[in-house]
């Protein structure tokens, strides 16, 4: 998937150049104002850049140089907006209808198979107020999906629900992850949704891209610290290798091992692990005589300047080279240490939040 737009607004300009995975979640991501959802509204065919280009699955949906520009209502695509906006007066079942019905679905392809990936089987004689909000998101996403898009646009979906219902809806979004063969752009201001649902990030600032990459090599940038503030930090793709009889579970990555309080992951399963640069210490030593359970080898990569005055980021290279770490250290612990690039050191992880 190929978009580049450029549009001028009093004093703003967006001016962006993307390339995008077919297939898996893709996160924009950056501050408010950054230009975001203007860029999903590009895509949606709701704003015309001037010299615009978009291309899905090889299809040219806009390019202002051929004179082509698709309205939104001939573009295969889905849309999800923080609020749900079902239709009050029809069921669940009837709004699930009207969308297919719109896109032609008239047998209803893929309809039962919607229904059990997106858990709402038993809603569909349900007014949509007397649902949670997350329910009604879930229709929704559901509706959009039954329209049979090539992209599925989401504008920060969960964004209007209380935590609770967060937790809810976020298990299915990571269905729709694995199965979906059409690639998702989810805007969102909260960075703990990124890292447990994005495969690709998009960071976007005043208007233009600073990064676009798979997510674990965004997020394991030091020189991007400004643009996570307090939440850098990298995730870790790991697999649930053993229950240990003290009640500790045991995680596997290339390279290393982590364990985590509690026994409920199946063996086999695969958890995102996230690792704020704040939760990682550095030694020159393996020590034990600390009560820090996750102690890992590593060697240093680059020292970047943190948001932070007195601080840096160091990024670390894990054992087995496929993996990276940060940590914050205050600048005087690093002249103390004598922390330089190419230094073996021990990075002591005092937290690993299961993004679940």
């Amino acid at each position: 998937m190929e978009g580049r737009f450029h549009i001028d607004y009093a004093g703003f300009t967006l001016d962006v150049d993307l390339s995008i995975p077919e297939k898996g979640i893709t996160a924009l991501f950056g501050p408010s104002g950054s230009g975001k959802t203007t860029i999903l509204r590009c895509m949606a065919g709701l704003e015309c850049s001037p010299t615009g280009f978009l291309s899905v699955a090889d299809e040219v949906w806009q390019d202002e140089r051929r004179g082509i520009f698709l309205p939104t209502h001939q573009r295969p695509l889905g849309l999800v907006f923080q609020e749900a906006s079902l239709f009050p007066h029809l069921t669940v079942l009837k709004n699930l209808r009207y969308g297919m019905k719109r896109a032609g679905n008239n047998h209803g392809e893929g309809f039962d198979a919607m229904l059990d990936l997106l858990g709402i089987r038993s809603l569909l004689e349900r007014a949509p107020d007397s649902l949670s909000g997350g329910e009604r998101q879930r229709v929704a996403i559901a509706r959009a999906l039954l329209t049979r898009p090539r992209l599925l646009l989401m504008d920060e979906p969960l964004s209007a629900l209380d935590m609770k219902r967060k937790l809810e809806i976020l298990p299915y979004l990571e269905r729709l992850r694995d199965e979906l063969s059409i690639p998702v752009i989810y805007v969102s201001h909260s960075l703990d949704e990124v890292a447990r649902l994005a495969d690709h990030l998009v960071l976007i600032e005043d208007g233009r891209v600073i990064a676009n990459s798979s997510l674990t090599e965004a997020l394991e940038r030091a020189d991007l610290s400004a643009v996570f503030a307090g939440e850098t930090g990298a995730v870790l793709e790991t697999t649930v290798a053993a229950h240990e009889e003290d009640g500790l579970t045991r995680l596997e990555f290339p390279g290393g091992k982590l364990y985590i309080a509690g026994n409920t992951p199946a063996l086999g399963s695969r958890l995102r692990c996230r690792i704020h640069a704040s939760d990682v210490s550095l030694a020159l030593s393996a020590h034990t005589d600390i009560s820090i359970l996750n102690t890992l080898p590593a060697t240093v990569v680059a020292i970047a300047d943190a948001d932070t005055p007195g601080q840096v980021l160091v990024q670390l290279q894990l054992a087995g080279g496929k993996n990276l770490l940060l940590t914050r250290i205050t600048e005087r612990s690093r002249q103390a240490l004598n922390i330089t690039p190419g230094l073996g050191v021990f990075a002591q992880i005092k937290s690993v939040a299961i993004l679940r």
